[in-house]
């Protein structure tokens, strides 16, 4: 793409002139913004490397001609600072050419659900919830139970976590699929290893000015009264709310505040955030098909994690790593765990530049 950078410039100019126009529709307008964003970064970037390239270069001859030895030792200083801010900027630039998610700075909903396995699924959900409000803290976030359904050995049926905070969404985005655990279950009386199963989903908080607008009439709003944990609160005012999105079958419940008005703003939060996030999966599969390959979703596989406690192993199938410290992750040590998962969407970064919605550089509109 660098090879060219003045039909670059050119289509960055073009933009510029397009965005001038009062009569551009908003869909295209937001468009040509974030492609206008993208090539002035990458402009403004490659000048900067442009400029270190050109020090680095005078400084060499200058290297060449000098005689005195205190006058090369001082070359070679600035040519070494200069190497290695070279290096940065080029690496800078790369995360510019290949950009991550445009949500990754959002906070995150993470949806558990028990699969196979019974109530060992569901108190593997428990743990699972555990983990994941861990580390949350440990990174300073905040992690909310949203809704959950509880069983009587203290799992989850499902249970719905919000974690507040910047880049949320960025470190448990992959945490979506299956997670497999093959343990001995609390309720075993012999002895033997079970395999059981959860399925976690993960959704951005989508903000207000990407979330879609729901019609009232595509709504079902049921309100009930709230079980589980809640001291003298529980079963006392219908407060808890359910939302069904008619068109899509979409079921959101909450039933975590006091208050209805609280819970149903918490729900429909929710809601919004799954609908664009099914509607921005089935954007990427439209693109996959033009483009004959699955942009962007490489890693999204539908089998996530292994966790083997007899072993006290970790497997992760997306970033296709092992650690041999289940015992520490459990309890919300994933830093090498989320570490390895972003070195390997980095990856498939790499492998396919940004697709624009209304225009791509070089395309005349």
């Amino acid at each position: 793409m660098l090879e060219n950078i003045e039909a670059l410039r050119a289509r960055f100019n073009e933009l510029s002139d397009k965005l001038l126009s009062p009569s551009l529709e908003s869909s295209e307008r937001r468009a040509f913004q974030r492609e206008h964003s993208y090539l002035s970064d990458i402009l403004i970037k490659s000048a900067e490397i442009e400029d270190v390239n050109k020090k680095l270069r005078d400084a060499q001859v200058e290297l060449a001609s000098a005689e005195d030895d205190e006058f090369k030792q001082l070359f070679k200083e600035e040519i070494e600072q200069l190497k290695s801010r070279l290096s940065t900027l080029e690496k800078e630039l790369e995360d510019v050419l290949f950009p991550s998610d445009e949500l990754d700075s959002s906070s995150a909903f993470i949806e558990i659900r028990a699969g196979a396995g019974g109530q060992e699924a569901a108190l593997f959900a428990s743990d699972l919830l555990r983990m994941y409000t861990n580390y949350a803290l440990k990174k300073g976030w905040n992690p909310e139970v949203v809704s959950a359904s509880e069983t009587d050995l203290k799992g989850f049926k499902e249970v719905i976590l919000h974690i507040k905070g910047r880049n949320a969404y960025r470190a448990f985005k992959y945490e979506s699929g299956v997670h497999r655990v093959q343990r001995v279950p609390a309720t075993e009386t012999s002895g033997r290893v079970h395999t059981s199963t959860i399925t976690v989903a993960v959704f951005p908080e989508v903000p207000d000015d990407l979330a879609i607008e729901i019609s009232p009439d595509d709504l079902r709003i049921d309100v009930y009264r709230s079980s589980g944990a809640g001291g003298q609160h529980v079963n006392t005012t219908d407060s808890a709310v359910r939302i069904t999105h008619i068109p899509t079958g979409v079921v959101v419940a909450c039933q975590d505040e006091r208050s209805q008005h609280k819970n149903k703003a918490k729900a429909l939060k929710v809601l919004k955030s799954r609908l664009v996030t099914e509607q921005r999966r089935k954007q990427e599969e439209e693109e996959a098909k033009k483009r004959k390959e699955q942009v962007g979703r490489g890693m999204r596989a539908e089998k996530a994690r292994t966790y083997n406690y007899p072993q006290n192993r970790v497997t992760d199938h997306a970033a296709e790593v092992t650690f041999n410290n289940l015992d520490f992750i459990i309890e919300g040590e994933m830093d090498k765990l989320i570490n390895a998962l972003q070195e390997k969407e980095k990856e498939e970064r790499r492998k396919h530049p940004p697709v624009f919605a209304k225009a791509s550089p070089g395309e005349p509109k």
